[in-house]
């Protein structure tokens, strides 16, 4: 027995160390399901505020305006002249000229949706580039995180909405979407018609991204049928790179529709993640008017 003690603490010290190394690499998904774990005994510990919050509104499209016949005129009637016809042509929108000047990477890697609230403010002219200004908005979360905004606490969708209000931009609505294409198309017309940035949650919902402006066929605004081929993206993660999702793109790239859906998941997940759903998917609990829908951050009023 006494000869067995140190091979029995030997096997312990591998056994620890190699366990460190498979959650450290992520393999299988091991350190994801420790993250997991590790946030369920932290919650459990410190649970969130259970507190009202921002609501999430879910949207539903309105149907296609279909042609009004033109009335008949009276014969003593004088007919009114003709509008001008809308041309319908492409458009190409940003509200950012330099993204490099209002970028500011995430501090840590849980910071992403302090690094996009601080770039909005910084876009809206309330905020500045920068670690200082960061981790100022990151210190003050006791004041906006809840419950029902994000059960893990800290940041969620609601708890940004709050921090915009306190730094002087009100005027964010949290929208829940059922499609993709209908949440891409009410983003693309928020950004034209209020000149404000539009903050995403892709990774089924565990990520965040500003868009500042976006591609089409035609002016959503004008054309129902406008076509959305892809936005322009600030992303906090920039310049890491994802064991699930790879490197990031630098601020301002010019995200197609095909690498939107690969990261705001229209259908399905990454290879050994297949069996995730579209849209808002979280592991730490149920969300009824976020699950399955694809969440944004909308500006609601024209920038001053």
């Amino acid at each position: 027995m006494r000869r067995r003690w140190p091979a029995a603490l030997l096997a312990l010290v591998l056994l620890f160390a190699t366990g460190f190394t498979v959650v450290r690499a992520n393999v299988l998904g091991m350190g994801d399901r420790f993250d997991r774990l590790t946030a369920r005994v932290e919650n459990f510990v410190f649970p969130p505020p259970d507190r009202s919050t921002v609501p999430t509104v879910i949207i539903t499209p309105e149907p296609t305006a279909s042609a009004t016949p033109t009335p008949t005129l009276a014969p003593s009637a004088t007919p009114t002249p003709s509008p001008t016809p809308v041309v319908r042509e492409p458009v190409d929108v940003t509200i950012v000229d330099d993204p490099d000047a209002v970028f500011t990477s995430q501090i840590t890697d849980k910071d992403c949706a302090v690094a996009a609230t601080q770039m909005v403010l910084t876009i809206l002219g309330l905020g500045q580039p920068g670690n200082a200004f960061q981790t100022e908005i990151h210190d003050r979360i006791g004041e906006w995180e809840s419950w029902e905004d994000s059960h893990n606490g800290g940041w969620g969708p609601a708890a940004v909405s709050l921090a915009l209000a306190a730094y002087g931009e009100p005027n964010y609505e949290i929208r829940a979407y059922d499609t993709y294409t209908d949440a891409l198309r009410d983003s693309a017309i928020a950004i034209t018609e209020t000149d404000k940035p539009v903050l995403m949650f892709p990774w089924w919902g565990a990520h965040t991204w500003v868009m500042t402006g976006y591609r089409a066929d035609a002016d959503p605004t004008l054309f129902d049928d406008a076509a959305i081929s892809g936005a322009y993206i600030l992303d906090p993660w920039y310049p890491r790179v994802s064991s699930i999702w790879g490197a990031s793109d630098p601020p301002g790239n010019f995200e197609d529709l095909a690498e939107l859906e690969r990261n705001w998941p229209a259908y399905q997940g990454p290879p050994g993640y297949e069996s995730i759903g579209p849209g808002w998917t979280r592991p730490e609990g149920a969300y009824p008017d976020r699950d399955g829908r694809f969440v944004v951050l909308i500006p609601t009023t024209p920038r001053d």
